[in-house]
């Protein structure tokens, strides 16, 4: 998807979120801005890895 097809979607979802939603996700988004994308890769690969082995990393931690 295009840049601007991603935010016509993401629009078209907005309009659909009750307002209490839409402060958290204003504040995640500014969150999101004051970190790096590599940043934000390695969140996001580490809580892929966390959801794919949480049964391992339950045991682990028995």
């Amino acid at each position: 998807m295009t840049t601007i097809q991603l935010k016509t979607e993401i629009q078209k979802v907005l309009d659909e979120v009750p307002e209490d939603v839409l402060t958290y996700l204003l504040n995640y988004v500014k969150e999101l801005q004051k970190h790096s994308s590599d940043d934000i890769e390695l969140a996001k690969f580490m809580k892929e890895s966390f959801i794919e082995d949480r049964e391992l990393l339950e045991k682990l931690a028995q």
